[in-house]
This record gives C-alpha cells, sequence and structure tokens, in this order.
C-alpha cells in the first residue's frame, strides 16, 4: 500500500510541476539555448523532466525504464535527458565514468553515441564489488562486473575498457591519467577526501574545454528536490563549493548533478 501512495505522489508531483513550468520550456532545446535562458536550477531540472517525457527517443526512454526495474540503477529520469543534452551539444570521443553501478550510465553513454552518430570511446573506472561509503550501500549477492556485461548485451553494445580497481589505487590513476577525455562523470565513493581525489585527478587528465559532471552535489544550493529527488550527499557537495572558478564553469545542473566545462 506504501509503494502504490509513493507511485501516486510522484506521479501527482510531476504533472503539477509540468502544469507549472514556463511556457517557453515545453519545446525541444538544446544545451545551447537553455544555457541562453539563464534558468534557475529547479527549471533546469523541472526542464529535463518534462523533457524525458514529452521529447526523449522512445529508445532512450526504455533503456531507464530496463534500469528502474529489479533495482538495476540509481538516478532519475532528468538525468538520461541531460545525459542526451550533453552529447548531443559536445558529441564526446572519449568518456569516462568514475564509480560504475550495473552499467546504466556507460550504455546510455553508447546508446547515444549510436543515436547521434559518432564514435566514442567509453572507459570505465569500479572495483566492481559491494563496498559502499559512509553514505552508499550495495547488494552482496551481484557479480557486478558480469553483470555489467550481461546489461551491454541486453543493448547489444560492445563492452567499456574496463579498470577493476578503487579511484585511489595505483593502477586506476594510471588508467586515468594516459589520456584525457572529452566527458568525466564522478560518481564513486562519495565521502569528502575521496571525491576531492577524484575531482583532483580527473580534472588534469580533462580535455581543454572538456567536461566533468559531479553526482550528488547540490547541497547547500538554491535547488529544492521535488519529492521523487534529492539534493546529493555533503562529500560531493563540499567539492562542488570548492571548484575553482577560475578553471572551471559550471554550465548546467539537473538536480544533484552538476556540470562543469574547464575554460583554462
Amino acid at each position: 500500500m506504501g509503494g502504490l501512495r509513493q507511485k501516486l505522489r510522484v506521479s501527482l508531483s510531476r504533472r503539477y510541476h509540468a502544469f507549472q513550468l514556463d511556457r517557453r520550456l515545453k519545446q525541444s532545446l538544446t544545451l545551447r539555448e537553455l544555457r541562453q535562458l539563464k534558468l534557475s536550477r529547479n527549471e533546469q531540472y523541472f526542464y529535463c523532466v518534462y523533457y524525458f517525457d514529452h521529447f526523449l527517443r522512445q529508445a532512450i526512454r526504455e533503456h531507464r525504464r530496463y534500469f528502474t526495474q529489479n533495482r538495476r540503477g540509481f538516478g532519475e529520469d532528468a538525468f538520461h535527458a541531460m545525459w542526451f543534452l550533453v552529447f548531443q551539444e559536445f558529441k564526446p570521443k572519449r568518456a569516462l565514468e568514475i564509480g560504475v553501478y550495473r552499467g546504466q550510465t556507460v550504455t546510455l553513454w553508447k546508446l547515444l553515441s549510436r543515436h547521434f552518430g559518432f564514435d566514442c570511446e567509453v572507459g570505465c573506472v569500479s572495483p566492481c564489488t559491494p563496498a559502499g561509503d559512509s553514505v552508499s550501500r550495495y547488494e552482496e549477492q551481484i557479480d557486478y562486473f558480469e553483470d555489467v556485461r550481461k546489461n551491454h548485451a541486453c543493448f547489444e553494445l560492445s563492452f567499456p575498457e574496463f579498470c577493476r580497481y578503487f579511484s585511489t589505487d595505483p593502477e586506476a590513476k594510471t588508467f586515468i591519467s594516459q589520456r584525457l577525455w572529452d566527458v568525466i562523470y564522478i560518481d564513486g565513493n562519495h565521502d569528502y577526501e575521496i571525491a576531492k581525489a577524484d575531482w583532483a585527478l580527473c580534472s588534469h587528465a580533462l580535455a581543454p574545454h572538456g567536461i566533468i559532471v559531479l553526482d550528488d552535489s547540490a547541497l547547500e544550493t538554491e535547488y529544492q528536490p521535488p519529492c521523487f529527488a534529492t539534493a546529493g550527499h555533503p562529500g560531493p557537495s563540499r567539492v562542488a563549493r570548492e571548484i575553482d572558478a577560475r578553471e572551471f564553469e559550471e554550465i548546467f545542473s539537473t538536480g544533484h548533478n552538476r556540470v562543469f566545462q574547464r575554460i583554462k
């Protein structure tokens, strides 16, 4: 009964916010066009929710639904819209995820690069174990690496280049630093010291004008999440507050996912 109440609450909340959305946002816009509108964090988030419901390709929505089944993935619907806009705008040749759970993000990247007609070399850094942090716990019974492989096969996607180490291990540092990445998604350990080390390492391995998306990093911003979203965790949010604005510009945000671009 509680689950049905929550689903009804979420559905009503989404409809309410869609109704409240500014008329100028009820159309398919690019990331460049959205930036020109100088939207608030909440407007950016609810635009992405609306985009998911009304403009996102059916295959991409089905991908999200697949990963919401049986708790195959976390995140929010709006993030699929955010990645669609990012890949549409930047068409990254190399993309790296720090902290892979069961492959939702990296399979999405491959689907998006296929959709937009460009090649994207995808890299992953994750130990593929149930190791958590101060805010996250994972299932012990899953073979995470094989599950990522199975989920790639489900969508008929080639397997990415995998580094099965913690991001703080020497092998992972070498893997990250040996090339320049156009897009990096930091979604690993959420404790401040680790998230800070991930940012420092990844910011040095980023291509000129490249993008870093920092997960769970919108606490103490003006973003006010609806009942079906969160603002993130203290560690990554503190890292985001400490980013040098002379080197990185925040160009977009979707809830607790914040998009930073190298400007120096």
